[in-house]
């Protein structure tokens, strides 16, 4: 009998580049163990053409990919959420809703690749650099087994995974 994946909802201010990649990354990489989803506090309502495009090129599905509110993750029916993880500096500081399932809560702030200027292609480098990050960060908390975990170690190890290749954020 196969466990119930652990929920993850990955949350930015506009829902529509950073989130939506770490959405199809854990998707692709939590490999059933985890079950993904984004959403934003202030949503575009359109998903930005370039991180589709970054997650096509890296074989990422894209299919039911959209810009959402965080809202939808509060409703009654929602999703119990095992994870909420800020991916943008705007969202960590803003009051939340408050979640079905008491979530650990983390920030692993990436920079905005749609805030790149110049050349299309300076702001594909922008996406990849992006999504780099990301998958890297994803790829570590994809290994966690968070049934041998205690909450408290499991929180601190999400947490530490924001950290990995932080730097100057721009």
């Amino acid at each position: 009998m196969s466990e119930k994946p652990y929920t993850v909802l990955f949350i930015c201010t506009g829902n529509s580049a950073r989130s939506i990649m770490a959405e199809g990354l854990l998707n692709t990489l939590g490999a059933g163990r985890f079950r993904a989803y984004s959403a934003g506090s202030h949503p575009t309502g359109v998903v930005n053409p370039l991180a589709l495009e970054r997650l096509r090129k890296e074989g990422i599905d894209t299919t039911g990919l959209r810009s959402k509110s965080w809202e939808e993750f509060a409703r009654p029916g929602a999703p119990e959420l095992d994870f909420a993880i800020t991916v943008c500096d705007r969202a960590e500081g803003e009051a939340c809703p408050v979640w079905p399932g008491q979530p650990i809560t983390a920030h692993w702030g990436v920079a905005d690749p749609a805030a790149a200027i110049g050349s299309e292609g300076e702001q594909r480098l922008a996406f990849a650099r992006a999504f780099a990050l990301l998958e890297r960060r994803i790829a570590l908390f994809a290994n966690l087994n968070p049934a041998s975990l205690e909450r408290i170690a499991l929180e601190r190890e999400t947490r530490r995974i924001g950290l990995e290749g932080a730097g100057p954020r721009g």
